[in-house]
């Protein structure tokens, strides 16, 4: 009777085991959607310049680059800081709270994260909508739509909780960790506004 037991308990460990290896290495539970998104946050940048350059150069005043590059940077600090933000705390929900305590924290989190990506998303529509500013024609399109990011987030996520769930100790800090790499930082807009 014990042998069947251990058989059981081995098996069932094999499996937990095994399952969290494969959800560690599906598209959610890698937490690709990080890079997706940063993605999606740093092509907004030379969007919005090109679209200031074209005023400047209509109205022949470079002056509206370099105000608009100001302004822009500072609605772009603003997402800098709420992502390593978001990204921390979230990583935080997971490695420190019950699974329905994380569950709470993390919807939180991700309505905050919403709120600001929906706060940027309207600053960079209202700047480059068509006959907008100085009645330039054109209406830049972007990329970036904050309930469908933050969604896709949300479920990337959830489903890494639940891969975390089944993982021990070092495995569990070092899966969470690449939250916070640099391939998930944003890139400095300095850099992006060259």
């Amino acid at each position: 009777m014990k042998r069947y037991n251990l058989l059981i308990v081995l098996l069932l460990l094999i499996f937990n085991v095994a399952t969290a290896q494969k959800k560690k290495n599906s598209p959610a539970a890698d937490l690709s959607m990080l890079k997706e998104t940063k993605t999606k946050i740093e092509n907004t940048v030379p969007l919005v310049i090109k679209h200031l350059q074209t005023i400047a150069d209509k109205e022949g005043d470079n002056s509206i680059v370099t105000n608009g590059k100001v302004a822009l940077g500072k609605e772009y600090g603003i997402i800098e800081s709420e992502w390593f933000l978001y990204r921390n705390n979230m990583k935080n929900c997971i490695l420190n709270n019950s699974s329905k305590k994380a569950k709470k924290c993390m919807e939180y989190h991700t309505l905050y994260l919403r709120n600001t990506f929906t706060n940027y998303s309207n600053y960079i529509t209202n700047l480059t909508r068509k006959n907008g500013y100085l009645g330039v024609e054109g209406d830049t399109k972007f990329d970036f739509k904050p309930a469908d990011i933050t969604t896709k987030l949300s479920e990337a996520y959830f489903s890494a909780s639940d891969a975390a769930g089944r993982m021990k100790g070092d495995q569990k800090k070092d899966f969470l960790g690449q939250t916070m790499s640099d391939d998930n930082k944003l890139t400095p807009f300095g850099q992006l506004a060259q």
